[in-house]
């Protein structure tokens, strides 16, 4: 004997193999006993003697056939409760996928009418602009046609009723020669050539604009050929000339030329100019 013969094991005892096998066994063999059974009782003919032994066994095969039939509708059920899930499942996608569809039409809908409306917002205010600015424009031409008619009436007033006006004029313009030139400058003792100008037509009561601009647009258009004492004379467009003198008769102006030569009297050959107008 083992000197360890006489200490217990502790370890678990194990199954035994065999016995859980002849179990399974025996199963095995009962249901298919039972299933043989089953089948050679309803084949069996009338006047074969059933012993007591046997009795019970078309309730065991009634109760399996019963316990499959149950379990092959519920799995049927199951099947058709899965496939109805599947549907509910495709027709909320599809929901939601019309659903989003329809978001974002509206969206881009919406972005649509939004562009339009703003690209009519800024076409009203260009619109608006242009009307705003064509009316500026009508009322400045407007006030300078007013301006030229009342220097045209009062230059006609002032000729009807003092035959002397042009000498008035001469005269003053010869009494300035010699004084100095300076831009701005109105007088009495400095000029610039539009200043000078202004201030000898204001001695017989004709109100010339303060620029040569101004001025080249006032009174009657004359040509250069056909010049008369006391017509004006420009260099530059009508509207836009940048120097005046006054004509004073056998090929000769008096201007306030320059800073270098004051006011002066000069040919008209050497200097000529490009537009006159008769206020006289």
């Amino acid at each position: 004997m083992s000197h360890t013969a006489h200490i217990r094991s502790h370890r678990k005892p194990r199954r035994n193999t065999n016995r859980l096998a002849l179990r399974a066994g025996v199963a095995g063999g009962v249901l298919s006993t039972l299933a043989v059974a089953g089948g050679s009782a309803s084949a069996a003919p009338a006047e074969t003697p059933v012993t007591g032994s046997t009795l019970e066994m078309p309730t065991v095969t009634d109760a399996l056939a019963g316990a499959a039939a149950k379990s092959s509708a519920a799995t049927e059920l199951a099947a058709q409760d899965y496939e109805y899930r599947a549907e509910l499942d495709k027709q909320r996608d599809r929901a939601a996928d019309t659903a989003r569809a329809a978001a974002k039409k509206a969206k881009q809908e919406a972005e649509r009418k939004a562009e339009a409306e703003r690209k009519a917002e800024a076409e009203r205010r260009a619109k608006e602009a242009r009307a705003e600015k064509a009316a500026a424009e009508a009322r400045e031409r407007a006030s300078r046609q007013a301006e030229r008619t009342t220097l045209t009436n009062t230059a006609a007033t002032a000729t009807s009723s003092a035959t002397g006006s042009v000498g008035t004029v001469l005269s003053f313009l010869e009494a300035q020669l010699g004084k100095a030139y300076v831009m701005g400058a109105t007088g009495p003792s400095a000029y610039d050539c539009s200043g000078l100008t202004q201030a000898a037509f204001k001695t017989v009561g004709v109100d010339l604009p303060r620029v040569s601009q101004d001025q080249s647009t006032t009174g009657t258009p004359v040509s250069l050929g056909n010049l008369q004492k006391g017509d004006l004379l420009f260099w530059g467009g009508v509207g836009s000339a940048y120097h005046v003198a006054v004509y004073v008769g056998d090929g000769m102006y008096i201007d306030a030329a320059n800073p270098s030569k004051g006011v002066v009297k000069q040919k008209l050959s050497d200097y000529p100019p490009t537009s006159a107008t008769r206020v006289l």
